[in-house]
């Protein structure tokens, strides 16, 4: 299996604390930023405890790190006020700032590779329809539990929460998250399952 080696991997763990530590403190919303990037400070002491047990392959894990700086990025200005969605949303003249949108594609694409490499490393199954239809399944069913929590933040903040909503005035903007999530897990398994198959050391891939 390929992984990452001491170099590489201590290069990608400081890239994430880096921009851990920059969002943090330029944050226009501490408070919206901690909910936005809970995810990469849950995750990243994960990965390090489970590292020798659970070794990450390569592609996984520069996927994580890329996931994190999305996650970073947004919540530093939040989603909805991103200097990069707005540069997008003046070069195509669209009425809102679809910086979220492209999140939860990725949310859907970095995903996908982490339960397929649980799958095929976990289970018996092996590459094909199963695990293609599976892991496109978990992705929906994490992107629809983070709508939970939104609907809970909502719930006990207000209006308070809205920053971390980012809806925009969209009353279609949970079907548009889990949508483009689902897309995103699919599109990542389509063009990466050759190369994350010859990772994992599959034969055949």
């Amino acid at each position: 299996m390929t992984t990452v080696g001491r170099t590489e991997g201590g290069l990608l763990i400081a890239v994430t604390l880096g921009a851990l530590a920059w969002t943090g403190t330029h944050a226009t919303s501490l408070g919206t930023w901690l909910l936005e990037v809970i995810w990469v400070l849950i995750g990243l002491p994960l990965v390090l405890v489970l590292r020798k047990r659970f070794p990450l392959t390569r592609l996984l894990c520069r996927l994580l790190v890329f996931h994190a700086l999305v996650l970073c990025y947004g919540g530093q200005y939040t989603y909805a006020e991103t200097p990069l969605g707005e540069a997008v949303q003046d070069l195509l003249g669209t009425q809102r700032n679809n910086y979220d949108r492209f999140a939860h594609f990725v949310q859907g694409f970095v995903p996908a590779v982490a339960v397929r490499e649980l799958l095929l490393r976990r289970t018996p199954l092996r590459p094909g329809g199963w695990v293609f239809t599976l892991t496109a399944s978990v992705c929906l069913a994490i992107s629809a539990c983070f709508e939970f929590v939104e609907w809970l933040s909502a719930v006990l903040l207000g209006a308070g929460a809205d920053d971390f909503l980012a809806a925009q005035g969209d009353v279609w903007d949970t079907q548009w998250d889990m949508f483009l999530c689902l897309c995103g897990a699919l599109v990542s398994q389509v063009l990466l399952r050759r190369v994350h198959d010859r990772q994992l050391g599959l034969k055949g891939s």
